[in-house]
């Protein structure tokens, strides 16, 4: 399958990183998301981030105009029907996927492979919501998405071989590295990643220690680049929480049970970088 034209959903932080990835590997994307602003932010993001990458000598100025000239921001889902591919990238909560989905296989031909970014959620109850589910998959990319190799790709129940082989193909085409896992909550990042990350909140919620000595713990201790409460402000502290619940529900056991400090948190707003204030403050962006 030839694929050229690369639709994204979500023009937050991990689709905004997919879109510049996909311009930068010489896709044409085409950019969506339910409201202006959220697609002028998205844009904003990815032109800061190319020229961070002009000031580091990485990217001539020329290949950056190029590469913003591959992306187009389209108002709504039913402008993505030329795509070849489609990149789904919105809140983790299984009614809004069901429904883009829903809404992708309503608008994108017969043969368009669709995608979705989720950190969590199931590939097979996402992909039964189409008529396609051999041609749904997991493309699970690591923030932030322009730096990180890795894409954890996932298959539904019913992902067929040749799904697979095509973005494993992309993945290669992107510089990334794809790996491949099978679809249970959490697949294998966050099944591994967020039991620690709540441990570390249990220790602060019980008075352990503070976050600074948590964090410094498992960076000198662990050789972490970056200590757990450190990176869930990173991740967002709504996102960690809403993987987590994912966890607990669908596997069913209480190691996975969220901690009573970070539902407080989330229901305070303190969400991490994106609020200013999470286990640390932060300047405004």
């Amino acid at each position: 399958m030839n694929v050229e034209c690369v639709a994204v959903l979500g023009a937050g932080t991990m689709g905004s990183g997919i879109a510049q990835v996909f311009a930068q590997a010489g896709f044409a994307v085409l950019l969506t998301d339910v409201q202006q602003s959220f697609l002028d932010r998205g844009m904003k993001t990815i032109r800061d981030g190319l020229e961070r990458l002009v000031k580091k000598e990485k990217l001539t100025a020329d290949a950056r105009d190029q590469v913003l000239g591959r992306i187009r921001t389209v108002p709504r889902i039913e402008d993505l029907a030329p795509v070849d591919f489609a990149v789904e990238a919105v809140y983790e909560d299984m009614k809004v996927k069901r429904e883009v989905f829903g809404a992708l296989d309503r608008t994108c031909r017969s043969e368009v492979l669709l995608a979705t970014n989720t950190s969590s959620i199931s590939i097979t109850e996402i992909a039964a919501t189409t008529r396609r589910p051999d041609r749904v998959i997991g493309m699970h990319f690591m923030n932030p998405v322009p730096v990180m190799k890795l894409v954890e790709v996932i298959r539904g129940h019913d992902t067929s071989d040749a799904t697979y082989a095509v973005v494993r193909g992309l993945c290669e085409r992107l510089g990334k590295t794809a790996v491949e896992v099978n679809d249970f909550p959490g697949f294998v990042s966050n099944r591994v990643l967020l039991p620690m990350i709540n441990e570390a909140i249990f220790a602060v919620h019980e008075g352990v220690a503070k976050p600074e000595a948590i964090d410094e713990i498992l960076k000198l201790g662990m050789n972490h680049p970056m200590g757990p409460l450190t990176l869930a402000d990173f991740i967002g502290l709504d996102v960690c929480l809403a993987i987590l619940e994912v966890l607990h529900r669908g596997l069913g056991e209480d190691k996975y049970r969220p901690c009573p400090l970070l539902r407080r948190m989330v229901a305070a707003g303190h969400l991490g970088r994106k609020s200013g204030r999470g286990f640390y403050t932060y300047p405004p962006a």
